[in-house]
């Protein structure tokens, strides 16, 4: 048997240890790593629960809107009737401090739209009514939140109401990734974050109320989208949580506090390229000292 050489034997284990991986089933494509716009990140296959790639995702950070998922959850495992009415009250505008709606005070809507407008289109006074109108009010539904989360395992996670406006609704990349998987199972989940348009026929009085998917993805019609939620407040940034097809897996993709209006479908897209490609893309400089700043700021919050 010929002797191989030292240089060949490093050259093949380089070969081993960088090339990308490819699943034959799946045609996806890995490397270490990819450039993301967003502060903290978790990308998962869910098939296997297996990580394929994370960013500082044990860091506690405002998930804003993301909330509604969870929101969602509690509503649906609770069975209450997605036929009744839901009346809008001065309550509910209160819960979300004045924040701006179009919904009128005084009209109703069935349950299952309500909870269709928040999810689809971030509708925080749908999200506040839901709370409301859950048994006990809105501390219950807040403590059936918190227990939902220590019941998945999303050990730093804690919520203080059903909308996200609020900082201190907060979690990490990974505990939001299992969040994502949990409400993956809930095909009216699955079915309202990826609702394009839909049009509202509110009661008492009598009027409509067109509203559009707050995911761009979904509005330009991908359907390789299967769950989708999006989320904004100042202290949280531009937040976005998808369960996206790429090859023939179901990719989680968790991203928080993106630089930039279009950064989160910025990622999204650059992951999917990276998971079918292996090229890892590009993000402008101006995200890079963003992200600088914020780990920062949030290393000094979570010390």
């Amino acid at each position: 048997m010929k002797k191989i050489s030292l240089s060949v034997l490093l050259f093949a284990l380089s070969f081993i240890l960088f090339a990308p991986a490819q699943s034959a089933e799946s045609g996806i494509k890995t490397q270490k790593s990819v450039n993301l716009a967003s502060v903290s990140s978790m990308i998962i296959d869910l098939k296997n629960n297996s990580v394929l790639f994370e960013k500082n995702s044990n860091m506690v950070m405002p998930i804003a809107s993301l909330t509604k998922l969870m929101t969602a959850m509690v509503i649906l495992d609770a069975k209450l009737s997605l036929k009744e009415k839901i009346r809008f009250t001065k309550q509910d505008k209160n819960n979300i401090n004045n924040y701006f709606s179009r919904i009128r005070i005084g009209s109703e809507l069935s349950r299952a739209d309500v909870l269709r407008i928040a999810l689809m289109s971030s509708e925080n006074l749908a999200a506040s009514a839901l709370a409301r109108t859950y048994p006990g009010g809105m501390p219950a539904f807040v403590n059936a939140m918190n227990k939902k989360a220590k019941t998945l395992g999303m050990k730093k996670t804690h919520f203080v109401n059903s909308t996200g406006l609020s900082k201190e609704n907060v979690s990490t990349a990974s505990d939001l990734a299992r969040m994502v998987i949990a409400a993956s199972k809930y095909k009216l989940i699955k079915e309202y974050t990826t609702t394009k348009v839909y049009t509202a026929r509110f009661k008492k009085p009598r009027y409509v109320l067109a509203y559009t998917n707050t995911n761009v993805l979904v509005r330009a019609g991908h359907k390789d989208v299967k769950l989708s939620k999006t989320g904004y407040l100042d202290e949280a940034g531009r937040c976005l949580v998808m369960l996206r097809k790429v090859g023939n897996k179901n990719v989680v993709m968790v991203f928080l506090d993106s630089f930039g209006k279009r950064s989160p479908i910025g990622d999204a897209n650059r992951t999917k390229k990276w998971l079918q490609t292996g090229k890892r893309g590009k993000v402008a400089k101006a995200a890079s000292n963003y992200e600088r700043v914020k780990l920062a700021f949030y290393a000094k919050s979570n010390s």
